[in-house]
């Protein structure tokens, strides 16, 4: 080695009694931490959401299903966990006649005094069902079957099916029954987002 060549023990941090890393011994320690990276960025490399569906009126039903089916198009873990009245969105028959308050909606095309006279949740409820098909936008069912393709796993509160009497049966199939709130904290706690609707 020439004279510009500086002595290996000079370089060599304090402590080590001058025993450096061969470029050989370098080369393979980077190689082996660069695969540690990218083994760690691929099982971490996909984003969560957690959704909490409390609602299950017909206007209220689809954000969470379109948000669902949206997050798991673009790679994300998509959780949704129903509870309370969100729990009707999940259930077979129940989802087919969901209803549209016409009361206390400020977008309403019905003034409230109208709004609250008998009936009005039916007349509110096809308008909607009308303005859906009209736009050729997908049913409840539709969605939740294509979030189901895609992945997206729907919890059901099983407090609230005990509480409201559901049975288990009832249930889309592909719907996890038997959650507990301590789970759907669990799941969001490990996402990346969290949204109650």
């Amino acid at each position: 080695m020439g004279s510009d060549t500086p002595d290996a023990a000079e370089d060599a941090p304090e402590g080590t009694d001058g025993d450096v890393p061969t470029r050989a011994e370098l080369a393979a320690r980077v190689d082996e931490l660069e695969d540690a990276l990218a083994e760690a960025a691929d099982e971490d490399d996909g984003k969560k959401m957690s959704i909490i569906a409390t609602k299950g009126t017909l206007d209220m039903a689809y954000p969470p299903l379109i948000l669902a089916s949206t997050a798991a198009a673009f790679g994300y873990e998509v959780t949704v966990f129903h509870t309370f009245w969100g729990l009707e969105i999940l259930h077979e028959e129940r989802s087919k006649n969901l209803k549209l308050s016409s009361v206390g909606n400020p977008n309403m095309p019905v003034p409230n005094a109208v709004a609250a006279l008998p009936g009005m949740d039916r007349v509110t409820t096809k308008m909607m069902e009308k303005k859906i098909a009209d736009n050729d936008t997908a049913t409840i069912e539709e969605l939740l079957e294509t979030s189901l393709d895609m992945g997206v796993e729907f919890q059901a509160c099983q407090m609230t099916i005990d509480l409201m009497g559901y049975d288990e049966d009832d249930f889309y199939d592909g719907v996890t029954t038997g959650v507990g709130a301590a789970t759907a904290l669990q799941d969001m706690a490990e996402a990346d987002i969290q949204l109650l609707v």
